[in-house]
């Protein structure tokens, strides 16, 4: 299993000093990936360019994999956004996976005057004009005799490795049609994972495409060894599951066991190990999301003991 981060300081998302410290920190630990999301219009929280600030991450780290869990392909032009892509490839030396998604909120498409109704006609026309764009087919219009190919091309062969991060039956199904690994959020409980994987492998199987081998999971964490501190950390994420709408209110009898993973070494390893049995997780996607009241410095102790459970 492969390990990944999210910033665990998220005021600090657009200082580019701030974000590589925590990509270097990530790096030395030995995480193998350092990710951002796509958030457009949160105050002291967006990131509306995830791209822009991996290149900054890319020039100040070696090895670590630089990932996004959902840029948006509705917003974007495709030629555009394959060749930002292609260059933050080139940049990076070949480190780099494109998580990507489709939006939610109906702020974020009036806002940009894209039809929410179209959002997975769009997110699909885009993948499909990128792909088409990165083995180096002719992007001029069909109206034109012209062979135009877009330069740079992307490091790695045929472009970087793709995740969808996918909420809903239908975005689990367009996932699992195009045959791309589905990124799970944190904000899904065990049970809901156990389905959106059937959901996501019967269509792949439909359209005749292979079940892809990455299992990617999105999961709040935070290990320690001050047991009450892991007791106070848990409390609290179980208040919070009680009050967030987000919360699946279905899964009546849920723990925060189901929506993340606290607790000391010894029981967060036993959960990883769950995890691997029952839903074949491949790489653990690190984050504080969903954990409040935690400082900078207990993030790095949790980090540190995550990272000698690789």
């Amino acid at each position: 299993m492969e390990f990944g981060i999210t910033p665990w300081s998220i005021t600090d998302t657009n200082d580019a000093t701030a974000l590589c410290d925590q990509a270097l920190f990530a790096e030395k630990l030995g995480f193998k990936y350092f990710f951002l999301p796509e958030h457009h219009f949160v105050k002291g929280r967006a990131i509306p360019e995830p791209l822009l600030l991996l290149a900054a991450v890319a020039a100040k780290t070696e090895s670590i994999r630089l990932a996004t869990t959902s840029y948006l392909l509705p917003l974007r032009h495709p030629l555009q956004a394959a060749e930002q892509v292609a260059v933050l490839d080139r940049l990076s030396n070949g480190r780099l996976t494109l998580g990507v998604g489709r939006g939610a909120s109906e702020v974020l498409f009036s806002t940009f005057e894209v039809p929410s109704k179209k959002k997975r006609s769009l997110f699909e026309d885009c993948y499909h004009r990128m792909i088409s764009a990165w083995n180096g087919d002719s992007v001029a219009p069909p109206t034109s005799d012209s062979t135009t190919t877009i330069s740079p091309l992307p490091l790695q062969e045929p472009h970087p490795p793709i995740w969808v991060a996918a909420f809903g039956p239908m975005a689990l199904a367009q996932a699992g049609r195009l045959g791309l690994p589905y990124l799970a959020s944190p904000r899904e409980s065990l049970s809901r994972l156990k389905r959106n994987y059937a959901i996501h492998r019967e269509a792949c199987l439909e359209a005749n495409v292979t079940v892809p081998s990455e299992t990617p999971i999105m999961r709040s964490v935070f290990v320690s060894k001050d047991e009450r501190r892991i007791r106070d950390v848990r409390e609290r994420m179980a208040q919070d599951m009680a009050l967030n709408p987000a919360t699946d209110t279905t899964e009546s009898n849920s723990t925060v066991d189901d929506w993340a993973l606290v607790g000391s070494p010894s029981y967060v390893r036993d959960l990883l190990d769950s995890y691997r049995a029952n839903l074949n997780m491949t790489h653990l996607v690190a984050t504080r999301l969903g954990i409040r009241g935690i400082s900078s410095r207990e993030v790095q102790e949790s980090l540190s003991h995550l990272a000698e459970l690789a």
